[in-house]
């Protein structure tokens, strides 16, 4: 039974969603799982070392491919850690919009900072794209259910 740290960056509420939609199927998988609106670093690389934990980044893109609002923080506090990250896992979802060059940058880029940490990729990103007349909660599940089913 794996700890799922959902690590939500979110202006809109779109990404809370999905998050809240992903710790759904991982709960009913028989995993465990925290969300975190206000993301604080320190208290998560704390628990690093905790046995099959895996950091589940749901976040949107904001302005021309910033980070929302509510993950900036976490995020610069990444950039300035010098410690072993080795032990973290990470699966990430981005939404965004294709209609712009810069969709789900903020997810990208947190992904590409994570691998350049030593955190370990558990799966490619999932990139929704809210352009679309889409479900964005059940694509959500439907990945994360297949991402489960294959750890």
């Amino acid at each position: 039974m794996a700890l799922f740290q959902i690590i939500v960056g979110s202006m809109m509420g779109g990404s809370e969603y999905v998050a809240e939609a992903c710790e759904e199927v991982i709960i009913a998988k028989g995993h465990q799982a925290k969300l975190n609106f206000q993301p604080i670093f320190s208290d998560l690389i704390e628990q690093k070392t905790e046995k099959d934990q895996i950091w589940l980044i749901v976040t949107s893109t904001h302005g021309a491919g910033d980070y929302p609002d509510n993950i900036q923080n976490f995020v610069t506090d990444l950039r300035s850690y010098d410690q072993d990250l080795s032990p973290i896992n990470f699966l990430t979802i981005g939404l965004g919009d294709s209609n712009y060059d810069t969709f789900c940058y903020a997810a990208k880029n947190i992904m590409n900072l994570l691998i350049s940490k030593g955190c370990t990729n558990k799966k490619d990103i999932f990139t929704i794209d809210m352009s679309l007349d889409i479900d964005p909660e059940a694509l959500a599940q439907t990945w994360i259910t297949q991402v489960i089913d294959h750890l």
